[in-house]
């Protein structure tokens, strides 16, 4: 099973409506999700702090500010 993060920030509707997309797409396609708050980790939020949401595996970005369908699909399907 392969192993996505979330990572959002509380309050944002941006994060709630790639939470909410997501939510279909890692059922579907059997894939972990870790959530993580940039908020709670410091080292995430020198880094991202105005990038949320974003959906990474590792260190790749896949998204950021929005769900892409597309480019979700075609990273899976490149590794």
């Amino acid at each position: 099973m392969r192993q996505l993060t979330f990572v959002f920030r509380e309050g944002c509707h941006l994060c709630e409506e790639m939470a909410a997309a997501l939510e279909v797409f890692v059922v579907e396609y059997n894939i972990a999700l870790l959530r993580v708050d940039v908020d709670q980790d410091s080292g995430l939020q020198s880094r991202f702090n105005a990038d949320v949401p974003l959906l990474m595996e590792g260190d790749v970005v896949i998204c950021r500010h929005f769900f892409d369908l597309a480019a979700l699909q075609a990273h899976l399907e490149a590794l």
